[in-house]
């Protein structure tokens, strides 16, 4: 049986694209595509199809909500919304929880009733460093030659935010310029729909709190039933055993 699909558990570092190359690598087929991807610093389920008759099932996953773990770092910006991108540190010394630039006084109760906001259907405008075409060109060709263009809004929803820790440096108790050891951490889980763009989430959330935020980490544990727990790491694939974790749908 060569034709089928693959739980892979991406790790942080490698492409989408990578992980189909390495897999053509490991099998000898050449027809092989992914089913929603991953950035390059996120990791968790991919789902790869492999052979010609699995590649012409992948829009089977195409609308499942999807669910994410994700951290954001507090206290600063990115131009790319995640950790990839130029950085812009929002918080200054002194004045409230984050410095002076956030008026809020952040708190375990607050978060939750903001992150309660952004739960539900709504529109949302996609980043600029993002795979989107506008007019045929991808957007994050553009913004890489410092070009922003207007982007429609997409429908999405939002199905549950839960705030899973609020991570508070011990001492000191404020956010410091380009002092990352004392930054603050929200970690969160979410399932929203596809088409969903959690950097926007986490820019969104961050500009709600007050003090900005930009995505940490990014892991993907569901694509709609389908569980990151049931993945393989493909350093654990070979000629002679992978076709042992190929799925029929």
């Amino acid at each position: 049986m060569t034709n089928g699909f693959l739980f892979i558990n991406k790790p942080s570092g490698p492409t989408s694209h990578d992980i189909v190359d390495e897999l053509r690598r490991i099998t000898g087929i050449k027809k092989i595509g992914h089913a929603g991807t991953l950035d390059p610093f996120a990791s968790g389920l991919l789902i790869v199809a492999v052979g010609r008759e699995a590649t012409r099932q992948i829009s089977h996953f195409a609308k499942m909500d999807k669910t994410y773990i994700a951290k954001l770092h507090l206290g600063a910006t990115s131009d790319t919304y995640d950790r990839t991108g130029k950085l812009l540190i929002t918080s200054a010394r002194g004045g409230s929880a984050f410095g002076g630039n956030c008026e809020l006084l952040i708190t375990d109760k607050k978060i939750e009733e903001i992150l309660k906001k952004f739960i539900g259907q709504q529109k949302q405008i996609p980043p600029m460093y993002s795979a989107k075409k506008v007019n045929g060109k991808k957007l994050y060709e553009l913004a890489r030659r410092g070009i922003e263009v207007e982007r429609k809004p997409v429908d999405i929803n939002i199905h549950y935010i839960k705030l899973l820790d609020f991570i508070t440096p011990p001492t000191p108790s404020y956010i410091k310029r380009g002092d990352n050891d004392v930054a603050h951490y929200l970690i969160i889980e979410t399932r929203v729909s596809s088409g969903t763009y959690i950097r926007s989430l986490a820019h969104d959330i961050g500009q709600a709190l007050g003090c900005g935020a930009y995505l940490e980490e990014l892991e993907r544990t569901e694509i709609g039933n389908y569980k990151l727990e049931n993945a393989v790491d493909i350093n654990k694939l070979a000629l002679k055993n992978w076709h042992n974790y190929l799925f029929q749908l």
